[in-house]
This record gives C-alpha cells, sequence and structure tokens, in this order.
C-alpha cells in the first residue's frame, strides 16, 4: 500500500473545515468589488488563526501574512475572490442564495483551498525560514484586480520571490492537476469598430454609402489576419460579438458599429493583430466611401509562466499525489486570467486543479449553470501549495 504523504494528512485532516468555507462562499455569492461580506469572512479566519493581514487593498482585497522565525525568501499564495453573474441551478444543500449570482468558476474553492494551506502554515511557522504572503484578490472576472493590488505594494515589503496560483478545472479528475510551461493564459483586447455612411432611400442606393455592406467587407476581411498575416505556429482569435445598425428595412445605414475581442499568447503576435484590424477597417471604409472609428481597450495581458517554479511544482505533486496524477498540458489556453499580472513581477506557477467526478455527476463546464466541484479538490489544492512553499522556502531549490 502507498504511504500517504504527510501533508496530504494534514490537509485531510482540515478537510471539513474548507468544505464548510467552500459552501458558506458558493451560498453568498458576490460580484466583482462588491465582496464586502466575503472579505469580512476571510477576515474573521485569518483573525482566528492569528495571522497578520491588511483590509482594503484595491477596495475589497486582502493582505495577510505568515513571518517565519528568520529571515528569507517570501512566497505568495493567490486566490480570486468574485463570483459570476449567473443563475446557480443546481440541486444542493449549498446552492446560490442570490438571486442571479453564483461561484461558476470556482473562487469560492480557491478561497477555501488558501484559507487551509494558510492554516497548515501557520501551524508551522516556527519552522518557516522566510515569509509567506496571502493573496485574496477581488474582480478577477471584471475590471481585474490583480494589477491594483501591485499597485498598492503587496509584491513589496517584504519583496515577493515568487507568487503561485490554481484554478480548478472539471477538465481534470479531482485528484489529479495539470501544469504547463511558458505560456499558460491568453491576453485579451476589446474592439469596437465604428462605420460611417450616408442615409439615403432604400430605392435609390446610388444616394447613399452603405455601412452594412461596408460592415459585411469589413467582416470578411478581418478573417484573413487569422488565416494569412499570423504566423501558423502561433496563435490568435479575432471574434465579432456583436452588429447593430440601421433603422428601416428600406433605408441605406449611415451607421454600424460592430464589438468583439482579439485574444493571442504573444506580445509581437497582439501588436500584429491590433495593427491588421485597424488598418482593414480604416481601408475597406475608405474604399466604399465611408470612415472607421477603430477603438481598442487593451485586456489582461498574457500569462507566462516560470519554468523552474513549475519543475518544483511537478516534483511536488508526484511526490504528494503520484507520478500518474501529473499531466503536462501541451497547449495554452486562450482565456485570461489576470494572474498574468503577478506572473509579470515574480516568477511563478499557476496550474490547474483536477474538481471532475463522473460518478458524483460533476461534469459541467465553469461559467456554467450546473458547475460543482468535487470537493476533495480542496484537500490537494491546501496540500500542494503548502508543499510547493516549503520548498521554494528552501535556499538550495532554486535561486534567481
Amino acid at each position: 500500500m502507498k504511504k500517504v504523504h504527510s501533508v496530504l494528512l494534514e490537509a485531510e485532516k482540515i478537510k471539513d473545515w474548507m468544505v464548510e468555507i467552500r459552501r458558506d462562499f458558493h451560498m453568498n455569492p458576490e460580484l466583482g468589488m462588491e465582496e464586502f461580506r466575503t472579505r469580512d469572512k476571510i477576515v474573521e479566519y485569518l483573525q482566528e488563526m492569528g495571522i497578520e493581514y491588511i483590509t482594503g487593498v484595491a477596495g475589497t482585497g486582502i493582505l495577510g501574512i505568515i513571518r517565519g522565525r528568520e529571515d528569507g525568501k517570501t512566497i505568495a499564495l493567490r486566490a480570486d475572490m468574485d463570483a459570476l453573474p449567473i443563475q446557480d441551478e443546481k440541486a444542493v444543500p449549498y446552492r446560490s442564495t442570490v438571486p442571479g449570482k453564483m461561484h461558476a468558476c470556482g473562487h469560492d474553492a480557491h478561497m477555501a483551498v488558501l484559507l487551509g494551506a494558510a492554516r497548515i502554515l501557520k501551524g508551522k511557522q516556527e519552522q518557516l525560514k522566510g515569509n509567506v504572503k496571502l493573496f485574496f484578490q477581488p474582480a478577477e472576472e471584471t475590471v481585474g484586480g490583480a494589477k491594483p493590488m501591485i499597485e498598492a505594494g503587496v509584491m513589496e515589503e517584504p519583496r515577493v520571490d515568487a507568487v503561485l496560483g490554481l484554478h480548478v478545472t472539471p477538465e481534470i479528475p479531482a485528484g489529479e492537476i495539470g501544469i504547463k510551461y511558458g505560456q499558460m493564459n491568453a491576453s485579451s483586447d476589446s474592439i469596437k469598430i465604428i462605420l460611417h455612411g450616408k442615409s439615403s432611400h432604400g430605392a435609390y442606393p446610388q444616394d447613399g454609402v452603405d455601412t452594412i455592406m461596408m460592415a459585411g467587407q469589413v467582416l470578411t476581411s478581418l478573417q484573413t489576419i487569422v488565416s494569412r498575416n499570423v504566423d501558423p505556429r502561433s496563435s490568435a482569435v479575432v471574434t465579432i460579438g456583436t452588429i447593430n445598425g440601421g433603422t428601416q428595412g428600406n433605408i441605406i445605414a449611415d451607421k454600424v458599429e460592430l464589438v468583439g475581442t482579439v485574444r493571442t499568447l504573444d506580445s509581437d503576435t497582439r501588436s500584429l493583430v491590433i495593427s491588421r484590424i485597424e488598418e482593414i477597417v480604416t481601408k475597406v471604409a475608405e474604399a466604399m466611401g465611408g470612415s472607421a472609428q477603430f477603438i481598442r481597450e487593451e485586456g489582461y495581458t498574457a500569462l507566462i509562466n516560470t519554468d523552474k517554479i513549475v519543475d518544483i511544482v511537478k516534483a511536488n505533486a508526484e511526490k504528494v499525489l503520484g507520478l500518474d496524477k501529473v499531466h503536462v498540458l501541451k497547449q495554452a489556453s486562450l482565456g485570461v486570467e489576470d494572474f498574468a499580472y503577478f506572473a509579470k513581477e515574480s516568477p511563478s506557477a499557476f496550474y490547474r486543479l483536477g474538481c471532475r467526478n463522473y460518478k458524483k455527476g460533476i461534469i459541467h463546464d465553469a461559467h456554467y449553470c450546473l458547475f460543482d466541484i468535487d470537493e476533495d479538490c480542496l484537500v490537494i489544492g491546501a496540500a500542494l501549495q503548502v508543499q510547493n512553499v516549503l520548498s521554494l522556502l528552501e535556499e538550495e531549490q532554486w535561486s534567481y
């Protein structure tokens, strides 16, 4: 019989406590920058554990810190706090009690894992050579709380040497994890295209400049960016999600608005795609006798893991869970994750924590009204984060 790793046993002892925390958060979800009850509950738990903390970080964010017995590195662990505007349709006792709001992306689990890891690490405080920072971050799903937390100084005094994050995923069974070297998540940009033409009666199209036709040409031309301008070995997505224009079926439309998103995995491709969109939009409009406005709103940066830190996470997971429980992911996600801003500041690793369980019917994707997790994953997440911190605080394990 395989011997169970000691840190897994420690996490198993507090499983019921973590489940209780997760279910409380799940029943009381709050949207980004509205996480007031969530903040207050986290503060209660930190106070009960005797962990030093600061509130009001980037709004509803919290910074906790566990100071070791002597100086050393500082490792940060991050959990996001916000829920989504989705109606919870699950038939479970811990179903959301707030109409139209739900933890449909697992942030309730992330907070429970971080509090579990904090409890175990607090018990080892006298053994720690260095510090552990706890980032409870608001608004990952909306405006992004990571960058404001960094601007508020959470990476300094003491300076964070490495930062770790995780995200539950139903793509992987509970008890297993997925790691990714290098590029983990894409960058994002929101785009708005406003086409201007000239209105006229539909019976006399020669007197107008038709922005409906112009929009059709723009849409067709935008599809050539990925297929003909982006290196096939790179990745990019250009999606137009809404199109609005016109007032009557017999009137040539003088204005059309298109709104979409761009996803890329590296800065060069990002610049190329944005440049080509603006060029196509402007020149197609001019060629058809109209004009165009192109508005770009820069979103999250790409999340790029540090290979040496991923190596440590991989080694720990193989030791704690077993070799067959660790999956090396080959492809990056074109979804975005604002942990990327922490990753830009310090060496980092962000990994996937499996939460699927077919036997329990836990099979639904995130951002869906039936999303749930196998709560056994809370034990796995807490244990791994503790072991990762302990390894990273050992001087001989890595250096930068």
